[in-house]
């Protein structure tokens, strides 16, 4: 698996998803400048898609996007 960076082709591209406070979601993808965001979870899967494709517009895309959610939850201590 190869993961994103340089400039030779690659299998796959993995993107850091956090869940904001509003329920939205924000992407960025590892090793490249891609950033996006969305309501909803079907949106942020279109969304990254699309800047993916338009970010690789002139050269060779990956074959497969990897979404790796990260998540925060505070518990509190009785």
């Amino acid at each position: 698996m190869n993961i994103a960076g340089g400039s030779n082709s690659m299998n796959e591209l993995v993107f850091e998803i956090a869940q904001e406070a509003d329920g939205g979601y924000t992407a960025e993808a590892l090793g490249e400048s891609i950033f996006t965001q969305a309501d909803s979870w079907e949106e942020l899967k279109a969304n990254v898609r699309e800047a993916v494709q338009a970010f690789y517009f002139d050269s060779v895309a990956p074959t497969s996007i990897r979404l790796h959610l990260i998540r925060d939850e505070v518990l509190a201590v009785a």
